[in-house]
C-alpha cells in the first residue's frame, strides 16, 4: 500500500457514503503477491507491544482464536495485554497518553473518543506508516475494509473534525465495529403470520400485536436509561427518521419535527415493551430478548453472537435477522471500536505491525470464526459462511446503508451526550413533554458549542 492509495481512500470514503461497493481507491493497482514474500515481519523481533483492549465479545474472540500468539511466532514481537472493562479504558488511556512516555503501544478506542484523541495529538496519523514500504504489508488490501467502519473508527481532524473532508487524516482502523439490524423471533412471527417489519410503522404494528396477544411476550426491547443509553436509543432511530443533533452551522437541531417523532416512537415502544424499559441499559435490553421476553431487537449487530449462543440465549434456535427497517431512510448506526497508536508509544512501528496483522483478511476471518465481528466486505459477502452466520447476508445488505455520520463525534460529545440523554429520558418518562424536554436542553448545549468555538 502506498500513500496515494490511503489518501484516495480518506478523500473518497465519505463520498462513497452508502455506495460501499464502489470505492474510488480500488482504481489504484494492488501490490503483486510476490512482494508479500519479501516483507520482513521479523524486523522488530525482541520488542514488546503493550496492547490495551476491552473485555468485549470481539476481543475475547481475538484471544480465543490464538492470533496474538501466532503474531508473536511470526514476528518475534511479544504482546503484553491490558484487558479491562471498556467504560474504564478512556481514563486509563488519557492517563497514559498524557505522559512523556506512556505504557501503551496500541489502544482500542471507542469511536466516540477518536476525535478527542486526534485533536489533542494523543494518537498518530497512520498514513506515514502505510506510506513506508518497510512497514506496510503489501497484501493488506485496505479497500476491503468496510468504508463506513473506516470513517467512523479512524478518520478525524480537519474542517469536519470527526468525518471526511479537508484536512482529515486516518488515525485508526476498525476492529470490533458494528452497524444495526433487526433480530426477531421467527417462531412467533411464523406462528401468528406476522409480516417481518421493513418499516417503522410495521414495527409498531408488530409490537402492539405481541404485547396485546401473546402471553409473557412484549414487542421491541430497547435501551432508554437516562444519559448515554437514552441518547443512543434516540440516535438509533433518529437517523432513519431524518433527525440530527446539529445543523450544518452547529446549531441545535434536536427540536425538529423529526426529532420529536423519534421520541414519540420510543414512547410507543415503551408502551408495548418489557416492564421498566425506560430504565434499560444495553445489558437489560439484551437480557429481555435472550430470556424470550421480547419479540424484536433492533440495535447493534454485536448482538448476533450472544443471541445465537445456547449458553446465553433461550431463543438461539428461534430467531432470524433482517435489515434495519425504514422510516424516511434505511440508514443504520455505525459504532464500536477501532485501533490506534498513541503518540507517546514506546514501540509504535511494532504496534503498527500488530495493528496490520490483526486486521489482515485471513486473520480477520479467524477472529470471526471464533465469534468476532466482521469488518471486511469479503467476509460479509462470503456466501460459504451464510449457513453458520445467516446475519452476514443481512450485514452485506445493511452496510450499503450504514451511516458514519449518525452522531457528531466531536471532542465535546461526552458532555452533549449526557445532556441529551437526560432530556430524552425525561420526554420518555413523562417528566416533561418531548417538545419541552428537548427545548430545555437547547441553551445548555448551545453554551457548550459557543464555549468550544463552534458557533457564536
Amino acid at each position: 500500500m502506498n500513500k496515494k492509495r490511503v489518501s484516495i481512500l480518506v478523500v473518497s470514503v465519505l463520498l462513497m457514503g452508502t455506495m460501499l461497493f464502489a470505492a474510488g481507491a480500488q482504481e489504484v493497482a494492488k501490490p503483486s503477491a510476490s512482494m508479500s514474500d519479501e516483507f520482513d515481519w521479523k524486523q522488530f523481533s525482541g520488542s514488546t507491544v503493550v496492547f490495551n483492549y476491552p473485555n468485549h465479545v470481539h476481543y475475547n474472540a481475538m484471544v480465543e482464536s490464538g492470533v496474538l500468539d501466532d503474531f508473536t511466532a511470526k514476528t518475534g514481537i511479544k504482546v503484553e495485554s491490558d484487558r479491562m472493562q471498556y467504560m474504564n479504558m478512556h481514563d486509563a488511556q488519557i492517563l497514559q497518553m498524557s505522559k512523556p512516555k506512556g505504557d501503551y503501544d496500541l489502544i482500542t478506542m471507542v469511536v466516540m473518543w477518536k476525535s478527542e484523541y486526534a485533536m489533542s495529538n494523543l494518537i498518530r496519523p497512520l498514513e506515514p506508516y502505510f506510506d513506508n514500504p518497510r512497514l506496510a504489508a503489501p497484501d493488506y488490501d485496505f479497500d476491503d475494509l468496510v468504508p463506513a467502519y473506516v470513517e467512523v473508527t479512524g478518520i478525524a481532524g480537519g474542517k469536519n473534525i470527526y468525518k471526511n473532508g479537508p484536512g482529515a487524516q486516518l488515525f485508526g482502523l476498525p476492529f470490533g465495529a458494528e452497524t444495526s439490524f433487526l433480530v426477531y423471533r421467527k417462531d412467533l412471527f411464523d406462528k401468528y403470520n406476522i409480516k417481518v417489519p421493513t418499516t417503522y410503522a410495521e414495527i409498531e404494528s408488530a409490537a402492539k400485536f405481541f404485547a396485546e396477544n401473546v402471553p409473557s411476550v412484549y414487542g421491541l426491547t430497547m435501551r432508554a436509561a437516562s444519559g448515554h443509553h437514552a441518547t443512543h436509543g434516540w440516535l438509533l432511530h433518529a437517523s432513519p427518521f431524518g433527525a440530527t443533533v446539529f445543523d450544518e452551522n452547529w446549531e441545535p437541531a434536536f427540536t425538529s419535527k423529526e426529532a420529536i417523532e423519534t421520541i414519540e416512537f420510543m414512547k410507543t415502544m415503551i408502551k408495548y415493551g418489557p416492564p421498566g424499559m425506560e430504565g434499560f441499559t444495553q445489558d437489560e435490553e439484551f437480557a429481555a430478548f435472550l430470556q424470550g421476553d421480547a419479540a424484536m431487537y433492533l440495535d447493534a449487530s454485536v448482538f448476533a453472537g450472544p443471541v445465537k449462543d445456547p449458553k446465553q440465549s433461550k431463543v438461539y434456535d428461534k430467531i432470524a435477522f433482517a435489515p434495519h427497517p425504514k422510516a424516511k431512510t434505511s440508514l443504520s448506526e455505525t459504532g464500536g471500536f477501532g485501533l490506534g497508536i498513541p503518540s507517546n508509544a514506546n514501540n509504535p512501528e511494532a504496534a503498527f505491525l500488530l495493528m496490520q496483522y490483526l486486521t489482515l483478511p485471513e486473520v480477520e476471518k479467524r477472529i470471526v470464526l471464533a465469534g468476532g465481528a466482521p469488518f471486511r466486505m469479503s467476509t460479509v459477502k462470503d456466501t460459504s459462511l451464510y449457513e453458520k452466520y445467516p446475519e452476514f447476508a443481512v450485514l452485506a445488505e445493511q452496510l450499503e446503508h450504514a451511516n458514519a455520520d449518525w452522531r457528531p463525534i466531536i471532542p465535546e460529545w461526552g458532555e452533549i451526550n449526557n445532556l441529551l440523554g437526560i432530556a430524552i429520558n425525561q420526554g420518555l418518562t413523562g417528566v416533561k413533554t418531548p417538545e419541552q424536554a428537548m427545548q430545555d436542553v437547547v441553551e445548555p448545549i448551545r453554551k457548550v458549542m459557543i464555549r468550544s468555538g463552534y458557533t457564536k
